[in-house]
């Protein structure tokens, strides 16, 4: 895939750009992932919009607010140099919503804000949600495994560079796995 051929790169947020602190309501708390902001700046400098899709199912479960998500999310924006859009999902996970990984609807409103068809997005996450989400929305998900990543989602996933950076530069290189 070359730079012009991906119409946008839209990435899961705990665990794949910012440490994983589950349910943070706490900006103070955010560390990005190692190469994170040189990945989003590679990016930048491509001219590939970027955005942020994640499940913030606190929000749902009454542990976290919207704004204290939002306060998260424009501190990890801050620290990462600036993404094009952040969209999540604050429902329970018996909710049933269609925005909720691994559905489709992150991916469609992410694609939708940046003005791209989700066909021309790819996707990085650290679990198989985020790649099954992907193909859902007809995009192509790539996972980079983390310590939370189960060896299963690891040994069915078809692309899964060592981290963020070398996928980030695999991508404008055009160099990738095989299948989606």
């Amino acid at each position: 895939m070359t730079p012009r051929a991906l119409a946008a790169l839209l990435f899961d947020r705990d665990g794949t750009l910012i440490e994983d602190v589950p349910y943070n309501g706490d900006p103070g708390l955010v560390r990005p992932v190692a190469g994170a902001r040189r990945a989003v700046g590679l990016l930048r400098a491509a001219g590939v919009p970027t955005g942020v899709i994640s499940n913030q199912s606190g929000v749902g479960r009454g542990l976290l607010t919207d704004a204290e998500v939002r306060r998260v999310n424009e501190r990890a924006d801050e620290l990462l140099g600036g993404l094009d859009t952040w969209v999540y999902c604050p429902h329970a996970p018996e909710a049933g919503c269609g925005c909720r990984k691994p559905r489709p609807g992150l991916v469609v409103e992410a694609a939708r804000r940046l003005g791209v068809d989700p066909s021309g997005c790819v996707v990085i996450g650290d679990i198989a949600a985020d790649v099954a989400a992907a193909r859902a929305a007809g995009a192509r998900g790539v996972l980079v495994p983390n310590a939370a990543t189960l060896p299963a989602e690891v040994a069915q996933a078809a692309d899964t560079p060592p981290d963020l950076l070398t996928a980030v530069r695999r991508l404008l290189d055009g160099t990738r796995g095989e299948g989606s």
